[in-house]
């Protein structure tokens, strides 16, 4: 993503935020994205609050939208599953109807529209890698493999580690964030929650989150 976002888009008011979240009614659930994504080649995964349930085995609470991952340079993969869609390019609380290439490179979140109904289905993050390495988004020294960071369920469908997910849960811990780490924390294998501690000391020094782990 580049440093300076391009101009136009549409500002979300703070009022609208409620019309907006009304789009995101419906929209769809994991089994529903991995049955369209079935047989690409590439390296996807569920994130976020959605991704610690799939870890967890069972749905633990209400989800507003669902995020999925995949590496920047791939993303045209994706899109072409979705060809009867559109995607608006978001950043900095502006919506850029169906992007150009030149929105799309400068922002990192697309969420796939469906063009009759106006109604969001799906929220992608293209995300920075080189080649088969994932970077992480909040501190490009986190390096790692994909194959060492998608976890999947029995039925196949890909989700980032949970360890990870926390990771990036840990910046704003909203009452739902700290519901999903007080939750997950006694699933972690001891290699898990000590990948966690070190990079929360990286990312985030002196987290609360420490001194559970």
């Amino acid at each position: 993503m580049n440093d300076q976002l391009p101009s136009g888009g549409i500002e979300v008011p703070p009022g609208d935020l409620e019309a907006l979240e009304a789009r995101w009614a419906g929209c769809w659930k994991p089994h529903d994205v991995a049955c369209r994504l079935v047989g690409i080649s590439a390296p996807w995964y569920v994130a976020a609050g959605w991704a610690l349930d799939l870890f967890r085995g069972e749905q633990t609470r209400e989800h507003h939208d669902i995020e999925i991952a995949v590496a920047a340079g791939r993303f045209p993969e994706i899109r072409e599953r979705f060809a009867e869609f559109t995607f608006d390019a978001v950043g900095a609380g502006r919506i850029w109807e169906s992007a150009s290439l030149q929105v799309l490179n400068a922002t990192r979140q697309t969420w796939l529209r469906e063009p009759a109904t106006g109604r969001y289905l799906l929220d992608v993050f293209r995300e920075p890698h080189d080649g088969e390495t994932w970077i992480c988004r909040r501190d490009e020294t986190i390096r790692l493999l994909y194959a060492d960071i998608i976890r999947h369920t029995p039925d196949r469908i890909p989700y980032l580690s949970p360890e990870l997910v926390l990771l990036f849960k840990a910046k704003h811990v909203r009452p739902k964030d700290q519901a999903d780490f007080d939750g997950v924390l006694p699933l972690l294998a001891r290699a898990q929650r000590e990948t966690l501690s070190k990079l929360l000391m990286q990312v985030h020094p002196g987290h609360v989150w420490l001194a559970a782990l």
